[in-house]
């Protein structure tokens, strides 16, 4: 891949250069965007601070799976170098971008802003790669998209990757977690974007996020009648879970909706029908937590994996895939926060 170094302070701000701003700060002033990017206004000189893609792609890997461990293990590169990485960048920004200690990672509030910055920079980076190595993926590519990727931003991402190859076929299947899984396993999709299947180990870690039971705030569970659920389907992994830990406290319950959709699902949930298992991160307007008082069993983690296709087929789809992959990674940010108008 085509070398490339970002340099956040340029002498004028030519309209190439807009790309550069995170979407979600896109509304600021000019003035903001001046102070944001130290941009030397005499036009002679630059004063600001260069920062390495490679560090800036070890920077998301750690926010979005909260782990050295499983950030050296989705880049296969040692544990010290993702900590040399995340070293370097902090003396770069002069900043603190996690805090962390022997049990678990966290992004301070300088991290939350350079995940926006950093999928920005290197989606820019990856263009110019592309653009100067003169390669146009072309052809048909079959993505497979968990529905709870609905409530998040991917959208901007397929967008963008559509602006970039525009000659690439991108067929988008929208559907549960276990049946985009078969649809793989069966050749029907060439990368999928879901839940990864208990027991599974395959699959590039996205992100891990934390399931909650979820309902409508006057919502009020009876403890001596059974737990009314909200589920998908078979073979809905959520839903699999949900079932798994009940039975496992020996809590009575019934389904009081069942929806393949997940705006069915959360209409359900809205109308006080039941409760139903969710992302944390993702709750939906208009649905809460369920309050522990209720005695519900915890749900415990899911992660969210990309998955290739076995074989990879036609030269062609693979490298759309490859591709694609990549954009979505760099994403960061964008999987786990909802458009601005949810």
């Amino acid at each position: 891949m085509l070398p490339c170094w970002f340099v956040v302070g340029y002498t004028a701000y030519p309209p190439a250069h807009a790309a550069l701003v995170p979407p979600d700060r896109e509304t600021r002033t000019h003035r903001s965007l001046l102070s944001v990017y130290a941009i030397n206004t005499d036009r002679t000189a630059y004063s600001g601070r260069v920062y390495d893609p490679g560090q800036l792609r070890t920077f998301l890997a750690v926010a979005q799976t909260l782990s050295f461990t499983r950030a050296a293990r989705r880049l296969g590169l040692r544990q010290s170098t993702v900590s040399q990485h995340i070293r370097r960048l902090e003396e770069a920004t002069g900043r603190p971008l996690f805090s962390r200690d022997t049990h678990r990672v966290e992004l301070t509030e300088d991290g939350e802003a350079m995940l926006g910055f950093a999928g920005t920079i290197l989606t820019a980076h990856d263009r110019a790669a592309a653009y100067f190595a003169g390669t146009r993926l072309r052809g048909r590519l079959r993505f497979g998209a968990s529905e709870d990727f609905v409530l998040t931003r991917l959208p901007e991402i397929l967008e963008s990757f559509r602006r970039d190859h525009p000659e690439v076929d991108l067929e988008l299947t929208v559907g549960m977690s276990g049946s985009l899984h078969a649809r793989l396993a069966a050749g029907r999709l060439d990368l999928v974007l879901a839940k990864r299947r208990g027991g599974d180990t395959h699959g590039e870690l996205v992100r891990q996020s934390v399931l909650d039971w979820i309902g409508a705030p006057r919502l009020r569970i009876d403890p001596d009648r059974p737990l009314p659920l909200i589920l998908f389907p078979p073979p809905g992994i959520t839903r699999a879970r949900a079932l798994e830990v009940l039975e496992a406290q020996g809590r009575r319950w019934r389904v009081a909706c069942t929806s393949a959709s997940l705006s069915g699902l959360i209409a359900a949930a809205r109308a006080g029908l039941g409760v139903m298992p969710h992302t944390r991160a993702l709750i939906p307007p208009g649905l809460v937590p369920v309050p522990a008082a209720a005695g519900l069993p915890e749900l415990g983690e899911v992660d969210y994996v990309l998955l290739h296709r076995k074989g990879r087929g036609q030269a062609a789809a693979q490298e759309a895939a490859d591709a694609l992959a990549s954009a979505i990674l760099a994403g960061g940010d964008r999987l786990h926060r909802p458009p601005a108008d949810t």
